[in-house]
């Protein structure tokens, strides 16, 4: 069986798309199994992920070759590439004859002109995938993910968004993280429907997709309210999900207008993949991200006297553990063995989730109030002079922490800002200070990094 039972042994008769190339699905089972008799007995092997055709096939070569696979993005530095190499232990690294060198290890070509392998059999529970978290608190670490828990992941939203093979997904986002390969080819190999990778998240490039199903990040969904022509063009779709990082409220907004369509917003990270979403027959509010998926439980753990606290979760989409870090593992596990997500949320009596950022950095304790940085974005991203916001709290000596607001805005003043958000949310969730930025720092999924800022 192919793939440790995540793909069907049968492929659908359906094409995938990327960047301009095509395969049906039985032209890539093909390539892969060609590509697969050289990597067999090998160790974890590392992918240079570009945008590419042969970035998939190489992806599920290496699973069709019983192995774990390592996604490297693209554009890493050297030190970053040579950590995630030496730390997942891997034995082969695939990418092009573009590629720069990497002291001590040598990039194979993907090719595909060899004899097919036969598939490797491995347990379900093996490790499948090995995907590098953020390292925004400290050097990246591995996620080791197994073909059982995509498999269950991949199920479940194909429920809730009533995922079929007679859908066509279109995106555009990188294919070294959860939301680009895991839901956006995997996904569409799984469910067998057709797949249109754009090569980068280009609105025109949205817009002449011609899908069913897009997925964006909150980026992606901004570009194209900006857009307004390529947006309306989305009209016919029936699904636009948006994930990665929270969607601000006038984005939702602006997407309803000009698309007709509400955004479904998910929630999940690489340690869990997607555990939280709104479902396509569902409501679909701005700033929620849903109920519980099937075979997932959730939980807030609240600090006393307090309805918000962290959101922990458990089920059979969690990973296997951190690669070679025991430690690590065993520190994210509550000693119930629910793992600990590290971000702030509530949940509802309907089941519904509002994540309100990290606890560390979105949490902000202010005069004896505990503060959603979110909210206060979303309050401040209103004003019309608006286009980006940061909000965390600073330490201070009488209020505990006073929140700051680090905006990217046309002509507007501080106290015009601080105004604005008393006129909105409670006196107490105003900010203090306001610092205006030329823009702010992002990663390449679009998020934040409130670390970087002051």
């Amino acid at each position: 069986m192919l793939v440790r039972s995540l793909l069907p042994e049968v492929p659908a008769d359906n094409t995938l798309t990327v960047d301009g190339q095509t395969l049906t699905h039985a032209g890539l089972y093909s390539a892969a199994a060609a590509l697969a008799a050289r990597l067999t007995g090998s160790g974890p092997v590392a992918v240079i992920a570009h945008p590419t055709l042969d970035t998939v096939v190489a992806v599920v070569a290496a699973q069709h070759a019983g192995v774990p696979v390592v996604p490297v993005p693209p554009d890493s530095g050297p030190a970053e590439l040579t950590h995630i190499l030496t730390d997942s232990r891997a034995t082969l690294l695939l990418g092009s004859t573009s590629d720069p060198p990497v002291p001590g290890f040598e990039t194979m070509p993907i090719r595909t002109d060899g004899p097919p392998a036969p598939a490797t059999p491995a347990a379900p529970g093996d490790t499948a995938l090995i995907l590098y978290t953020s390292g925004t608190t400290g050097a990246p670490k591995g996620a080791e993910l197994s073909s059982r828990a995509i498999a269950a992941d991949l199920d479940a939203l194909a429920e809730a968004w009533q995922w079929t093979p007679e859908d066509t997904l279109a995106h555009g986002l990188p294919l070294y993280h959860v939301h680009g390969l895991v839901l956006g080819v995997l996904g569409a190999l799984r469910t067998g429907c057709r797949l249109v990778h754009t090569g980068r998240p280009l609105p025109a490039r949205y817009a002449a997709a011609g899908a069913t199903l897009y997925f964006g990040v909150p980026t992606v969904w901004s570009r194209m309210v900006a857009s307004p022509a390529c947006a309306r063009a989305l009209r016919p779709a029936r699904l636009l999900v948006s994930g990665s990082a929270a969607l601000p409220g006038p984005v939702f907004a602006g997407l309803r207008a000009l698309t007709g369509h509400r955004p479904v917003e998910r929630y999940g990270m690489t340690e869990t993949l997607i555990t939280v979403s709104a479902r396509a027959d569902g409501p679909r509010l701005p700033g929620c991200v849903g109920t519980a998926l099937a075979g997932v439980e959730t939980r807030v753990v609240p600090e006393p006297g307090h309805a918000v606290g962290e959101l922990q979760v458990r089920g059979n989409t969690l990973f296997n553990g951190y690669a070679h870090r025991g430690a690590a593992t065993q520190e994210s596990f509550s000693r119930d063995g629910w793992f600990r997500t590290g971000d702030a949320a509530t949940i509802d009596a309907d089941g519904v989730h509002r994540i309100l950022g990290r606890m560390k950095s979105d949490l902000i304790k202010s005069g004896g109030f505990r503060i959603g940085a979110g909210e206060v974005e979303d309050a401040l991203l209103t004003h019309p002079a608006v286009h980006e916001v940061a909000v965390l709290g600073r330490p201070h000596s009488d209020l505990g922490e006073e929140i700051v607001a680090f905006v990217v805005a046309d002509r507007v003043t501080a106290d015009a800002l601080i105004s604005h958000v008393a006129t909105t949310l409670s006196n107490h969730k105003r900010p203090r200070q306001v610092v205006f930025l030329d823009a702010l720092p992002r990663n390449q999924m679009g998020k934040v990094q409130k670390h970087r800022l002051g």
